[in-house]
């Protein structure tokens, strides 16, 4: 027990001395959650908030355009702020800079001939329709118009589906008005027109309805937010940051002869790697419970969403800890193969960065090419941050979580048989 105790001890000390290793495995994640978290806060509202914020120039003259603004608004989807026309011809010009300067991401024109183009135009339809059924109407010459066009404006940093999505809902919602101004003018044709609102009624509400189900073990409706990808991800990624420290101290010993008196001393050398890996699994710990904590007491303060922690805490635990084990055993081979304490910074430090770009720490999977997203299956980082999204976001069960661990577990054993055969090849174990 004592030589337990005096191998921990000293890995501790070497730890403690290590101020460039204790501030990127600290203060770094810190940092970067804070940071990053406020950064895309505003990003992941526009994917996940109920209501889309739209600036609007209503210049027509007639009450549909007024009507599709009053639709919009009240479909619960559309946040409007109105832009008064002011008749001039400059007027839709001067929407791109209103669009900016009001911090919006898109508007929308109504020009001023809305409302009398979609009269004739539904004229003309019902008018068609009767001549093909047969029925009498007034056969005055019908008059023509264009059809009448709206201008969609948007900010060029939306990406073009998501601009696609909102004008489909406006189109949807126009279509609606198109309907009933057509079935409106078939009925006064046919000297009915009080009667029509049954039939409007009827084709509002005959609409096929789709229900929205999460796809959940736990019926949970939880919804990404900048705080649920931020905290698990930049902590991930400062876990296996330690390959500076920890690689650093490997070569050290290695470069130093430290493993070669070891083997003089009445204990065994897996002793003393076993105390390099708890001591290290604690650090990782201590990160998880520091990063963590800012997402659930500090972030909420600054009006960031709150960090909401899984119901299964034996599963987090064992999440936390195959992880830790996981960044642990990757520095130990950095530090077993590398020649030099510059070799085990450089290398390792650029190689977490990379797994971390391929693995959805920097930008999620699910917006890379096929490709990539193939190869973010062979970063141990994706994997980490995987079990963190079936915790948080799929109220994950074991049975989920196995193919985290079966990866994890690879990973965990090619490292460390690689660094044994390592040292074995050195004599040094």
């Amino acid at each position: 027990m004592f030589k337990v105790y005096s191998s921990v001890r000293k890995e501790l000390l070497l730890l403690l001395n290590d101020r460039v290793g204790l501030s990127l495995m600290f203060l770094m994640p810190l940092l970067l959650v804070f940071i990053i978290t406020i950064i895309q806060d505003g990003v992941y509202k526009v994917v996940n908030e109920n209501q889309i914020s739209l600036l609007v120039l209503n210049e027509d003259k007639g009450k549909q355009g007024s009507k599709l603004v009053s639709v919009l608004r009240e479909s619960g989807l559309f946040k409007i702020d109105t832009l008064g026309g002011s008749g001039k011809k400059g007027s839709q010009e001067s929407l791109k800079s209103e669009l900016l300067a009001k911090g919006k991401m898109i508007a929308l024109y109504i020009p001023q001939k809305f409302t009398s183009g979609l009269e004739i135009n539904a004229g003309q339809v019902s008018r068609i329709l009767m001549d093909d059924l047969g029925l009498e109407h007034d056969s005055v010459q019908a008059k023509t118009a264009e059809i009448p066009a709206l201008s969609f404006y948007h900010d060029p940093v939306l990406q073009q589906n998501y601009t696609y999505s909102i004008m489909g809902i406006i189109q949807s919602y126009l279509s609606v008005i198109e309907n009933s101004l057509m079935i409106d003018n078939m009925y006064t044709t046919m000297d009915m027109e009080n009667q029509s609102g049954r039939l409007k009624e009827r084709m509002i509400n005959n609409r096929v309805k789709i229900n929205p189900v999460v796809a959940s073990n736990n019926n949970s409706m939880a919804v990404p937010n900048s705080t649920q990808h931020n905290v698990p991800a930049w902590t991930i990624f400062a876990m296996f940051f330690m390959v500076v420290s920890l690689g650093s101290n490997i070569v050290k010993e290695r470069v130093n002869g430290s493993f070669l008196r070891l083997k003089t001393m009445p204990t065994s050398f897996m002793l003393v790697m076993f105390s390099k890996m708890s001591v290290y699994v604690m650090v990782a710990v201590l990160q998880v419970t520091l990063t963590f904590s800012m997402g659930l007491w500090i972030l909420p303060r600054l009006g960031l969403p709150e960090l909401s922690l899984p119901s299964n805490v034996l599963a987090f635990a064992s999440v936390v800890f195959i992880s830790s084990m996981a960044a642990v055993s990757y520095a130990l081979m950095i530090g077993s193969f590398a020649r030099t304490q510059e070799q085990a910074n450089g290398f390792g430090a650029i190689s977490i960065i990379i797994f971390g770009a391929i693995g959805g720490i920097l930008v999620p999977t699910f917006v890379m090419p096929a490709f990539m997203q193939v190869a973010s299956n062979f970063s141990p980082l994706h994997w980490c941050l995987e079990g963190f999204y079936i915790l948080f976001l799929k109220g994950g069960s074991w049975q989920e979580l196995g193919k985290v661990f079966l990866f994890l577990g690879i990973f965990i054993s090619i490292c460390q048989l690689c660094t044994y055969f390592k040292l074995k090849l050195e004599k040094i174990i």
